[in-house]
């Protein structure tokens, strides 16, 4: 890839960030939350697990932000009998030359959709490991890159666990985010059947028009880095981690990669905003999200009733918030 050279300054990434959320609530209505903090993980190069029930256009919105950012988009649909080479490719011996050729699967590209990642088996989900976290696969002692934009997207049903392999801790700590994706408003389901009755397809991509280029999203990714955060909010940071450790209801709290990947949230979402520092507010949009599927409730906190989104919630609260 050519080298970069920064060029657009954040005036102008705000009006793109704006046009990209407008051109996706025109497509996927009532989840601008999740356009956010979609947005937010690809621009802090991060993974991100997508929970939410059949139906609510968790794999267009995925399609869908890969288009408007002119990504090269993959889509695997997991299944109980999927292996690692389907998703990461195999050797096909050439007759001609005498020698293996590589043929890459689906896993090579920029926005890569795992659809139902828990329903595959633990070998085929350990696969993605090395890619999730090193960006690169090792196939018969070769290694490949891949490209800088790289980002998993992978979503699962929090309801039907009947043929289902639980995704270990292990992994789940590797995506910088777990979204939770819930049903529209009453207002909101009756905008998605007023533009089905006006026989106005929300799933056709057609006629989407990718609104940054790949080069502008590396500049932008490039940008992350150089947002102002203050000790104070490094402090901050470190006390809510430090919550999810001495609460009674985590059996289990958050590691040092944990607050790594809120800093590094928080400072993409203060992009998305126009700003180059981040603020108390950036932190508590962002924690939830970065922290509940990298915490173990305790047995008596899941018999009361409670999630790890909650009890995040009640442990930033907690916290003194920085002058």
């Amino acid at each position: 890839m050519e080298e970069r050279t920064e060029t657009m300054n954040l005036t102008d990434f705000t009006a793109k960030i704006n046009q990209i959320r407008t051109a996706m609530s025109t497509v996927v209505v009532g989840q601008e939350r999740v356009i956010d903090l979609l947005l937010t993980v690809i621009l802090a190069k991060g993974h991100v697990l997508i929970e939410g029930v059949p139906g609510i256009a968790k794999t267009l919105t995925a399609r869908l932000m890969s288009k408007l950012i002119d990504a090269k988009f993959s889509r695997i649909q997991f299944t109980p009998d999927l292996m690692p080479s389907d998703i990461l490719g195999t050797s096909v011996f050439n007759l001609k030359t005498s020698e293996f050729n590589f043929h890459k699967g689906p896993i090579f590209a920029d926005i890569v959709l795992v659809d139902e990642i828990n329903r595959a088996p633990a070998k085929t989900q350990s696969a993605l490991f090395e890619v999730m976290e090193e960006r690169q696969a090792t196939v018969d002692g070769t290694t490949y890159k891949m490209s800088p934009l790289y980002t998993i997207l992978a979503t699962q049903n929090p309801i039907e666990q009947e043929g289902t392999y639980k995704l270990p801790e292990a992994q789940l700590d590797r995506f910088l985010m777990k979204i939770n994706m819930s049903y529209p408003t009453l207002e909101e389901e009756i905008r998605i059947l007023e533009l089905h009755h006006a026989n106005k397809s929300l799933t056709s991509l057609d006629d989407i028009n990718p609104v940054l280029t790949a080069q502008e999203l590396l500049i932008l990714c490039d940008f992350v880095g150089k947002v102002y955060v203050d000790p104070s909010l490094l402090q901050y940071i470190a006390l809510i981690i430090n919550q999810t450790r001495t609460s009674k209801s985590v059996y289990l709290g958050a590691s040092p990669r944990a607050s790594v990947a809120l800093m590094q949230s928080a400072k993409a979402f203060a992009l998305l905003q126009g700003r180059d520092f981040i603020t108390p507010e950036d932190i508590k949009f962002i924690a939830p999200s970065v922290l509940q599927h990298r915490m173990i409730l305790t047995a008596e906190a899941e018999m009361e009733g409670h999630t790890p989104g909650k009890v995040v919630q009640r442990l930033i609260d907690k916290v003194e918030v920085p002058k």
